[in-house]
């Protein structure tokens, strides 16, 4: 049975497969959860996730081998035909969500699987929402090697790949034991380009201070000091991949379902996802990795993308934004009105705002208003 051959037929870029064992690098993740890196995702220290990252078996007691795949996905960016404010999604939420898509396909491989053998197969696949030190996995099965920005890079694919997995309860032959050596060498491009400076040292992310958990996991207010350096980013953040030298080129074949849908789930005109209602940014995300983010979040993230354009053609939008009924959002517009200098704006507001913690973002933003913003867009 040619296993990565069917993996192929299946649209996935890789496979491995590695005896199921203890993982290496568990004392790593709890050591990392202790320094307080994960931010407000505390599900990651809730027992049932430490116990299974350790042991693969909690999660499939009948496990015999782990097969690792690799998915690509669209590398490129589209050239907007138009002069619009545009942010920016991260690569792998433009398309179909990831989580069905890769899902489908481990579900099709262990159908496969059972095929081949003539026999019922016990599985359990695996996205990157279940508790699998799935990078660990995928470095040992020789999918490649973990970068100092603490993603997996597939040479000849880079790191723009998903990772999924499938346990079986079927004794299959490794791929490889032994873990690829990274490949890093003495370059750091991706730590010294993190514009938030995320990274503590090599293969240490603080996700406190990462674009992607900022925009996505955490859903109070944002770090004032932060979000200047957010830039456009309204979902996610590529800019540690857009710098690897192993992300040169055009990287192989991307199946249809992750490649993005249209040129807004790309580079979405700021001002239109602004003025979209409940129900029009609910059709945007349908589907798509990005459902999982509330309304509210995804506007606070709008609004500091608009001010960051450091444009004046932002203005109306976020004025619209001051009458959202989300205090999150509306405080987020105030300190992007300050960014642009449109010190009006942020007086009108005062004049009717009852939050407090708005209305402490408003009369801060009024304090610190930068001088005002040219009349045109960028």
């Amino acid at each position: 049975m040619n296993l990565a051959a069917i993996a192929r037929e299946l649209g996935f870029a890789r496979a491995a497969v590695i005896p199921v064992e203890p993982p290496r690098r568990h004392a790593l993740y709890t050591s990392w959860l202790a320094a307080g890196h994960a931010g407000e995702m505390t599900y990651l220290a809730s027992p049932e996730h430490v116990m299974a990252r350790g042991d693969l078996t909690a999660l499939l007691g009948e496990a015999r081998s782990l097969i690792v795949v690799a998915l690509a996905y669209d590398r490129t960016d589209p050239i907007p035909p138009d002069q619009l404010l545009r942010g920016r999604i991260a690569r792998y939420a433009r398309g179909d969500d990831y989580h069905l898509v890769m899902r489908d396909k481990l579900v099709a491989l262990a159908d496969r699987l059972a095929t081949e053998l003539g026999r019922p197969v016990a599985s359990r696949p695996c996205v990157d929402s279940a508790p699998v030190l799935e990078r660990e996995w995928a470095e040992r099965g020789g999918l490649g090697f973990v970068a100092k920005n603490t993603m997996l890079i597939a040479p000849g694919l880079g790191s723009y790949v998903v990772l999924g997995e499938l346990l079986v309860d079927v004794e299959l032959t490794p791929t490889r034991d032994e873990p690829a050596t990274t490949r890093c060498g003495s370059c750091r491009s991706c730590l010294d380009a993190c514009p938030t400076g995320a990274f503590v040292d090599a293969f240490v992310l603080d996700a406190r201070r990462c674009i992607s958990y900022l925009t996505i996991e955490h859903q109070g207010p944002i770090p004032v000091e932060l979000r200047a350096q957010i830039g456009t980013w309204v979902v996610g953040c590529d800019v540690c991949q857009e710098v690897c030298p192993f992300n040169a080129g055009k990287g192989s074949a991307t199946p249809p379902a992750l490649t993005p849908r249209t040129l807004e789930h790309a580079l979405p005109d700021l001002a239109g996802l602004a003025r979209k209602g409940a129900n029009q940014l609910r059709q945007f995300v349908k589907r798509t990795a990005m459902r999982r983010i509330a309304q509210p979040t995804l506007l606070r993230n709008v609004a500091i993308a608009l001010g960051n354009t450091h444009s004046a053609a932002a203005i109306p939008a976020l004025v619209d934004l001051l009458g959202h009924a989300s205090p999150l959002v509306r405080g987020h517009a105030a300190w992007a009105l300050g960014q642009l200098g449109a010190t009006r704006e942020l007086d009108r507001a005062l004049a009717t705002e009852t939050d407090e913690a708005v209305r402490a973002e408003l009369t801060s933003a009024r304090t610190q208003a930068q001088p005002a913003a040219p009349e045109t867009a960028r």
